[in-house]
């Protein structure tokens, strides 16, 4: 009978120590795509595909950290993934790779029910949406919505005979909360701060509309960063933001754009 030997100890090298002896802020994987659903405000449900950034900080006495740990932990937690569980992960994804820190970003399309504003012409909107979590002894959630509208120039609007240029434009806000705040409440206020909404299915009436809205509301881009500022700071749900326009201008050959970012618990104590 032939003698059988055990296998050779595989070396761990990612274990090994390294003698350079400098800390890597953010080291992982990035555009995992993987299914999401999740909860609507109509109290639906809808499932999309998100790209998922997986990231740990690692000491500066190790020479690298465990790639496949990230895809085993995803794969443990997130069936399906969810808002509800993405705390879960990040806090799984620490502990498991032993790391002091942990970062996850999620972004994926979220489509909205948009009727046009005379016919009522039903179509889908697609919105760019972000979940980003950083977790240590505590977490620290952040959702951000981008939404695409209209801006009309006030000084074109001003100085011109025959009307005003107008562009695409997309604004941008990132929030920390304290209570629910839904995809949808974000994408309206976005839209709120905007020369005029855009829409996904538009009638000659309906186009009629948004363009006589948008030249009876003309915004800088600055006009729409403050004018959100506004509507988040009105809003108790939301403790933190960070919000941005890009202007797509329609005259030039370079984009506009502005960029606030206010802690709100500064103001109150909290």
């Amino acid at each position: 009978m032939t003698k059988q030997t055990a296998p050779a100890a595989i070396p761990d090298v990612q274990s090994f120590a390294d003698s350079r002896h400098i800390a890597i802020d953010k080291v992982g994987v990035k555009n995992v795509s993987f299914p999401l659903t999740l909860r609507t405000r109509e109290g639906g449900t809808q499932s999309t595909v998100a790209s998922i950034n997986m990231y740990v900080a690692l000491p500066h006495h190790q020479k690298g950290t465990h790639m496949s740990r990230f895809l085993e932990v995803l794969n443990e937690y997130a069936r399906p993934l969810s808002p509800d569980c993405i705390g879960v992960v990040a806090g799984a994804i620490r502990e498991r790779l032993e790391a002091a820190q942990a970062h996850l970003e999620i972004r994926f399309p979220y489509f909205i029910e948009k009727k046009a504003p005379v016919t009522a012409m039903p179509g889908l909107m697609d919105y760019q949406v972000t979940f980003s979590v950083d977790t240590n002894s505590e977490t620290d959630l952040c959702m951000a919505v981008k939404a695409p509208a209209t801006s009309l120039c006030p000084c074109s609007k001003e100085i011109s005979a025959y009307g005003a240029h107008n562009q695409r434009c997309e604004i941008e806000a990132n929030i920390r909360m304290n209570d629910t705040v839904w995809i949808e409440d974000l994408a309206e206020m976005c839209e709120r701060a905007a020369s005029a909404p855009v829409y996904p299915v538009l009638k000659r009436p309906d186009e009629k509309f948004v363009t006589e809205q948008a030249f009876d509301h003309p915004k800088f881009v600055e006009d729409i960063v403050r004018d959100l500022a506004i509507i988040l700071d009105a809003d108790d749900r939301i403790d933190w933001y960070s919000i941005n326009s890009e202007n797509y201008e329609s005259i030039h050959n370079h984009n506009a754009y502005a960029q606030i970012t206010r802690d709100k618990r500064e103001k109150t104590g909290r």
